[in-house]
């Protein structure tokens, strides 16, 4: 009797294991509109979120957590951590999260409060970190932009924005990818605005955060 109930325990437990094995891999991409795909025809499908979805397949679940014209910044016009697409991103309980954020905190009204820029970085990390999953969170630095009339400046991009990203990566031994230096040959070109990659740059994005979530060239 005693042998038998064993023999049930441990198909149960072989089961369990099983189970959770044919889970997909969550990733949760959390952004601005460069995430979301603005200005992209087919955004669904053509978003980098929806091609790197296609990129990895069917043993990962990619969300798109993109929201328009959002900063990371807390003290910014349109803070990203106070939207439910944030809430959203939490309770999809990823296993990894990708973050890129900080193009619309380079606007100049934004960039006043940049003081609080690494302070509410870590906190984003700390919500992912501390959620029952344990997401590995990827900081992702921002691509080439540059629109005056909106705002957008590259040249903070490259003095504050991106110095700070790599600062908390560095401190608190986070992954980096770097999305700037493989845009920079495809800038202005494979743009629609100077701001949003078209089809061709979304898909540039994708296969770099594939490279770095799978260590794999395509």
């Amino acid at each position: 009797m005693k042998k038998r109930i064993c023999w049930l325990l441990c198909l149960l437990l072989i089961g369990g294991i099983l189970k959770a094995q044919e889970r997909p891999v969550k990733v949760a991409c959390v952004g601005n509109s460069i995430t979301e795909g603005f200005t992209l025809a087919h955004p669904e499908t053509e978003s980098y979120p929806a091609v790197l979805q296609r990129l990895l397949g069917d043993g990962y679940e990619v969300g798109n957590f993109g929201v328009t014209a959002h900063a990371l910044m807390l003290d910014s016009d349109l803070p990203y951590q106070k939207t439910t697409r944030f809430k959203e991103a939490l309770d999809f309980l990823p296993d990894i999260a990708t973050v890129k954020l900080g193009t619309n905190d380079s606007k100049p009204w934004n960039w006043q409060h940049h003081a609080s820029f690494k302070k509410d970085l870590n906190r984003l990390v700390d919500a992912f970190e501390q959620l029952p999953s344990h997401p590995t969170v990827y900081l992702c630095l921002p691509i080439p932009s540059d629109r005056k009339e909106w705002g957008i400046r590259d040249s903070i991009l490259v003095s504050g924005v991106i110095p700070y990203i790599r600062e908390v990566a560095r401190e608190r031994n986070l992954p980096l990818i770097d999305l700037r230096t493989p845009m920079l040959p495809h800038y202005p070109q494979d743009y629609t605005d100077g701001v949003h990659p078209n089809k061709q740059g979304a898909e540039i994005i994708a296969r770099e955060i594939y490279r770095a979530l799978t260590g794999k060239d395509l």
